[in-house]
C-alpha cells in the first residue's frame, strides 16, 4: 500500500458541530490549517476491479461455407456485468473507477457552463474544509510520497475548492437538510433555493463529493434514499459528476445507509469511494473512541487522515481519464 507523509489539521473546529444542526449560516472562505507530520495508516487494496456499466457488443457474423448461410443482420450480444452487486459493498474498492456515464455527465456539465476546474463537497461536520481536504491549498500542510506524487496534478488542477466550506456543507447537515430553502444562506441564496441547487449556482463544480453521514431519529432508510435520490437528480440535470461515499459509523445498527449508498451507485453507474473499506485496519474501525466523542458516530484523527487522501485519490480516479480525453 502507499505509503504517505500527510498533515494533521485543525479539528477543534468542527468536532462539536457534528452532534447538532448549526442555526448560522457561514460563507465560503480559508480556514488557516497548521502543519504537522503523521503517519497514514496502512489501508486495503485501493485499486479498483470493477468494471465499467453495460455495454453492447457485436459478435462476428459467420462466413458463408456450402453449408452455412450468412445471418441476415449481425448478432449481438450484450457484456456480462463484472461490477460487484450491492451487497458487496464492504469489498467495493476504496477508489474507484471511471464509469461510462461519468463521461457523458461532464460533458453535459461543460456544455452549460459549469468549470472545469472546480468539485464541491455535500456533506456535514464530517466534510468541511478543517475535517476534509482543506490541506490540499495550503502550502506545506501536506507531503505527498514519490508514490504518491502523481496526487500532485489534481491538487493543483483544482485548487481553491479544497479549502473552502460551500453552501452545501455544515456542522448538523443531513441529507433532508441539503433540500430544504430553510438551511440555505439567505446572504447568498435566491428565495426558495436550498444549499445544494445554490451550491451549483454559485460554484459551478464538475465534481460533488456527497458524504451525508449523519442519522437522525424517525427517519428510515426509505427516506433517507428518496432524499439522496433528488440529490442525484439535480446533479445530474446540471451535468455535476456525483461521486457517492460510504460512511465509517453504523449508527442505524444494519449499515442500511451504506447498502443504499452502493445501490444508488450501481444503479445510477456512478462512482463510489468506499470510506467505510479505508478505516477497517484502523483502531477501532476509526472510529474514535475517546471519552466524549465515543458515540460511534465521530471518527478518529488518523481517520481524518485517511478521509483526506483517499477522497482525494477518488477525485483523482475520476478526473483523470477525462482530462486525459480533453
Amino acid at each position: 500500500m502507499r505509503k504517505i507523509l500527510p498533515v494533521l489539521w485543525l479539528f477543534a473546529l468542527i468536532l462539536s458541530a457534528c452532534t447538532t444542526a448549526q442555526a448560522q449560516t457561514e460563507q465560503p472562505g480559508d480556514v488557516a490549517i497548521t502543519p504537522s507530520e503523521t503517519a497514514l495508516p496502512v489501508l486495503p487494496s485501493v485499486t479498483s476491479t470493477t468494471a465499467p456499466g453495460e455495454t453492447l457488443q457485436a459478435t462476428s457474423t459467420p462466413k458463408a461455407t456450402a453449408t452455412t448461410k450468412p445471418s441476415a443482420t449481425p448478432n449481438y450480444t450484450a457484456t456480462p456485468d463484472t461490477r460487484l452487486k450491492p451487497e458487496q459493498w464492504q469489498i467495493w474498492p476504496v477508489v474507484p473507477e471511471i464509469t461510462n456515464r461519468v463521461y457523458e455527465i461532464y460533458q453535459l456539465g461543460q456544455d452549460l457552463g459549469n468549470d472545469p476546474h472546480r468539485f464541491t463537497k455535500i456533506g456535514d461536520c464530517q466534510s468541511v474544509r478543517a475535517a476534509m481536504m482543506g490541506l490540499f491549498d495550503v502550502t506545506d500542510s501536506y507531503n505527498l510520497t514519490e508514490e504518491t506524487e502523481y496526487l500532485q496534478e489534481t491538487i493543483d488542477w483544482f485548487h481553491g475548492s479544497y479549502n473552502r466550506d460551500g453552501y452545501a456543507v455544515k456542522g448538523g447537515y443531513n441529507a433532508a437538510a441539503v433540500l430544504s430553502p430553510i438551511w440555505a444562506d439567505p446572504q447568498v441564496c435566491l428565495p426558495g433555493e436550498n444549499p445544494v441547487e445554490c451550491e451549483v449556482r454559485v460554484h459551478k463544480p464538475s465534481f460533488a463529493i456527497i458524504s451525508l453521514e449523519i442519522w437522525w431519529e424517525g427517519r428510515t432508510p426509505d427516506r433517507y434514499e428518496e432524499y439522496m435520490r433528488q440529490i442525484i437528480d439535480y446533479l445530474l440535470e446540471h451535468g455535476v459528476v456525483p461521486i457517492l461515499s460510504t460512511k465509517a459509523d453504523n449508527v442505524e445498527g444494519n449499515h442500511a445507509i451504506n447498502l443504499i449508498t452502493a445501490e444508488l451507485a450501481y444503479e445510477y453507474d456512478l462512482p463510489l469511494w468506499n470510506f467505510w473499506l479505508a478505516v477497517q485496519p484502523l483502531p477501532n474501525h476509526g472510529l474514535d473512541d475517546t471519552e466524549g466523542r465515543d458515540d460511534g458516530f465521530h471518527i478518529s484523527y488518523d481517520a481524518w487522515t485517511v478521509r483526506s487522501y483517499t477522497a482525494l485519490m477518488a477525485l483523482d480516479s475520476v478526473w483523470k481519464p477525462i482530462h486525459a480525453q480533453e
